[in-house]
């Protein structure tokens, strides 16, 4: 099997876990050396952080197991398209190379524009579409999914209140 197929479907099952709790499933792993050494899905509404993406949460544990705030030689493999806040996190923290499945559909991330802007003297190798079709369905199907429950909730509480 391909790696970057493998690393990210890692990614997949932390969206998955995403989902479980709730949360948009978007998942990310951050690899070194042929090794996973960071994984994270969104934790937004658990954490009621702003930044607990899962980007931000796979840098971080990658950063802790390496005792360091700069990863050189590592790779990220996201989801989703990253934002521009987790695109600057990505610089930040020198990885080299950004994989991603599904293109941000809704709003405009900038991420090739920022991965080549030379930022903080370093840029990053961006490779979107793995396994595209797969990390699209499961961010659509849950957004599907969720106007559906909010469609259901308004229809019984507006026959409750009937």
């Amino acid at each position: 099997m391909d790696d970057k197929i493998k690393y990210m479907k890692a990614a997949l099952r932390c969206a998955e876990r995403a989902k479980k709790y709730g949360e948009v499933p978007i998942g990310a792993v951050v690899v070194y050396e042929g090794k996973i050494i960071g994984r994270g899905y969104n934790r937004r509404l658990k954490t009621q952080l702003a930044s607990a993406h899962a980007e931000m949460m796979a840098i971080d544990s990658a950063c802790k197991k390496l005792g360091s705030w700069r990863l050189p030689g590592a790779e990220i493999y996201v989801t989703l398209e990253p934002c521009p806040m987790c695109m600057g996190a990505i610089l930040n923290a020198r990885i080299d190379k950004l994989y991603f499945g599904a293109y941000e559909q809704k709003g405009r991330s900038f991420t090739a524009e920022l991965a080549n802007a030379n930022l903080l003297n370093h840029t990053v190798e961006v490779e979107g579409g793995v396994l595209e079709e797969r990390c699209s369905s499961v961010i659509t199907q849950f957004f599907t999914e969720m106007r559906e429950r909010e469609k259901n909730k308004k229809q019984q509480m507006k026959v409750a209140e009937e």
